[in-house]
């Protein structure tokens, strides 16, 4: 598992993402707090708080140099 900061801070940011994460078949979990959602639910982000970064996990092992790649316009140092 690998986990990254991103950031989600407008509406057409979190279409476009969520359209970036379900071209693959790993599972995407957004941490804020104690809450965890399913990355590839819309509606599940829309109920997080996006004024700040967050931690997106990714469960998986082969592609992550390629995930991490697309998901690059999200990333936070």
């Amino acid at each position: 598992m690998k986990t990254v900061k991103i950031s989600l801070n407008s509406i057409d940011k979190v279409k476009s993402f969520v359209n970036d994460v379900t071209k693959f078949d790993s599972d995407f979990d957004l941490v804020s707090g104690r809450y965890v959602i399913d990355a590839k639910s819309i509606m599940g982000i829309f109920s997080l708080d996006l004024s700040k970064p967050i931690d997106l996990n990714i469960h998986s092992e082969d592609n992550v140099d390629k995930i991490l790649s697309i998901l690059k316009p999200y990333i936070v140092e």
